[in-house]
């Protein structure tokens, strides 16, 4: 299997610190932000990567060239193409089969059990084109938002329809490519393709969930950095 690491975001949110150095290259206790993410990758065994680069690229790029323990593939975009523009431009180093695709600025901590794993045991071929896992918003580090998802009696989802829902989006999902069949060239968030799945009744066909049983970090942020760096100092 293959993956693909979402690095080109212009990470206005953590500045200053993001003036001088790429957000995938902000470091929480000691090591650099996408550096979680290829680990997490490695350790599953998925070693060939595709990593797209925009803002401040030559600095990530002569990073990820460090890297010898996976296989590192790099679609620069001139301009950055937002979740859905940047995966559907690396199509094509990504192959024909599933792959996994985790955004930069987020940190998963296994459970009892690595969560791309248990991802990648879910993956029902023939009934999924997306397979999210999910968190619950309680228990999530360093994010203040109202949650993404309600979650039905038979476990699908839909947008949230109150003032907060229980789940949020980790980033981490694996995808069909059948999912940007037809998808438009240049900049789109993801939202535009779950949204073609989405019925009359609100709830998403095609997309699997799995929620994470171990803890999850968001550092989009200089309270959520702040906030992961507590949690490495206390475990």
């Amino acid at each position: 299997m293959k993956a693909m690491v979402l690095a080109a975001g212009l990470g206005k949110r953590l500045r200053p610190i993001t003036d001088h150095i790429p957000k995938p290259l902000v470091p929480v206790h000691g090591k650099v932000l996408i550096d979680y993410a290829l680990d997490h990758l490695r350790d599953a065994g998925i070693r060939e990567i595709v990593v797209n680069s925009s803002y401040k690229a030559e600095m990530l790029e002569a990073h990820l060239r460090k890297r010898r323990d996976v296989t590192i593939a790099v679609s620069y975009e001139i301009e950055p193409l937002e979740t859905g523009g940047g995966i559907a431009k690396a199509l094509a180093m990504l192959g024909a089969e599933p792959f996994i695709a985790m955004n930069s600025d987020t940190i998963c901590v296994d459970g009892t059990e690595p969560a791309l794993q248990r991802l990648m045991k879910l993956w029902d071929d023939e009934h999924m084109d997306v397979l999210m896992l999910l968190h619950p918003r309680e228990k999530a580090i360093g994010f203040s938002g109202a949650g993404d998802f309600d979650m039905g009696v038979d476990g699908r989802i839909r947008r949230r329809q109150g003032e907060h829902a229980p789940y949020i989006f980790t980033g981490v999902q694996m995808l069909h490519p059948r999912l940007f069949a037809h998808c438009a060239a240049g900049a789109f968030s993801m939202n535009v393709l779950y949204d073609r799945l989405r019925g009359a009744d609100g709830y998403y066909s095609r997309i699997g969930t799995l929620v994470h049983d171990g803890d999850w970090l968001h550092v989009g942020d200089a309270a959520g950095l702040a906030e992961a760096e507590v949690y490495f100092s206390q475990i």
